[in-house]
């Protein structure tokens, strides 16, 4: 799709981004294929977060990155949100992973419990920025930011572009560089929409 094709040169490159676009774009596979490319299979410390505003999204993220590394075996991703028990989330995080997708209260929850360290975070994806502000984790996702390392890249994906999304992108990243992708049909002529 178009930002998997914009998407994915600038991310190998090392660049932080911004993407404008909308739902349903391909946008999981943009940010997913450079990510498990540049992960370090032999290291068990978390290398990647993907914060997503929701539960279901979360669970879709992580059951696609995992379709996108069923031959990376050693590549281990775990997915933890609220509304679930945190032990069995726990024991995960502390048999090691290289991929995190988790919404922002979650991971915090685990963060302040020491079940992870962020430190060796080498990409944080903020997937339905938008989204993830207008619910209210604009000061959890600051601090899981606060928290990785001054060499991270930023990633940020948006439907939209608030004034809030700007001030966070000032302050977290660096050579940005912008995308933006109109919105497309993307549902097939068999697709029966209700």
């Amino acid at each position: 799709t178009e930002i998997q094709e914009k998407a994915i040169p600038l991310m190998l490159a090392g660049h932080d981004m911004i993407a404008k676009a909308p739902t349903g774009t391909g946008k999981t596979v943009a940010f997913g294929i450079p990510i498990l490319s540049k992960v370090d299979p032999a290291s068990l410390k978390p290398q990647a977060v993907i914060l997503s505003p929701t539960r279901e999204l979360a669970q879709q993220i992580a059951q696609d990155l995992q379709n996108l590394a069923q031959f990376l075996p050693a590549i281990k991703i775990v997915c933890v949100y609220g509304g679930a028990g945190m032990d069995k989330q726990q024991r995960q995080l502390k048999q090691g992973c290289q991929i995190v997708v988790a919404t922002p209260g979650r991971l915090m929850d685990h963060y302040r419990h020491h079940a992870i360290d962020v430190s060796d975070v080498k990409t944080v994806v903020l997937d339905e920025a938008d989204e993830m502000l207008n619910m209210g984790f604009v000061e959890d996702v600051e601090e899981i930011m606060s928290h990785t390392g001054e060499d991270r890249r930023v990633l940020l994906f948006s439907a939209t572009m608030p004034e809030r999304i700007v001030r966070l992108s000032e302050a977290y990243m660096r050579d940005t560089e912008m995308l933006r992708i109109e919105s497309q049909h993307l549902a097939g002529d068999l697709t029966n929409q209700i």
